[in-house]
């Protein structure tokens, strides 16, 4: 029963055993799961705590059940996707949610081209895989280093996001 509910996470409740693009189609449900967030507006401080749990019970669930697949980073696994996407969409809601009025600009002028922007910048990092992402990639195959690439690929994502942001801006 745990190893099921386990699989179910690391596999983002089914979402990895799509035939095509599993990590893609769980990068966009991970932007579709975070814009309630966005109009609900929680205090960020929880929404950080969670997200770091998920992570860390991630890796393990992904250490302790990687032999359920085929290969060690098996394109099943898409947990990694979601806390790789959910990296700039938090830094982003974190930010803005500390200055309300700009919060407000941003949700009522932003939100959904930004989580397009977000999807497609991580894709293209998650995908492409630079350095040093192709190094984590190829060198640590456990649960940590599955989990590490899609971490860089989302710092990358939010970096590149906000020098957008500025020149956008200036």
């Amino acid at each position: 029963m745990i190893d099921k509910i386990g699989l179910a996470i690391i596999t983002l409740f089914g979402i990895g055993n799509i035939k095509y693009a599993p990590g893609t189609v769980a990068s966009f449900v991970t932007c579709l799961i975070y814009l309630p967030v966005y109009i609900y507006k929680p205090n960020f401080i929880i929404i950080i705590v969670i997200f770091f749990i998920i992570s860390i019970y991630s890796i393990i669930l992904i250490d302790k059940l990687s032999n359920h697949f085929r290969k060690k980073d098996s394109e099943e696994i898409v947990i990694d996707e979601f806390i790789g996407q959910s990296i700039p969409i938090i830094i982003i809601y974190s930010i803005f949610r500390i200055n309300e009025v700009m919060f407000e600009e941003f949700f009522t002028n932003f939100i959904p081209l930004s989580f397009l922007i977000l999807f497609v910048l991580f894709r293209f990092f998650d995908i492409l895989k630079p350095f040093p992402i192709n190094l984590v990639d190829k060198k640590m195959k456990n649960g940590f280093g599955i989990v590490l690439d899609d971490v860089i690929a989302g710092i990358f994502t939010t970096v590149l996001y906000f020098i957008g942001y500025y020149f956008y801006y200036s």
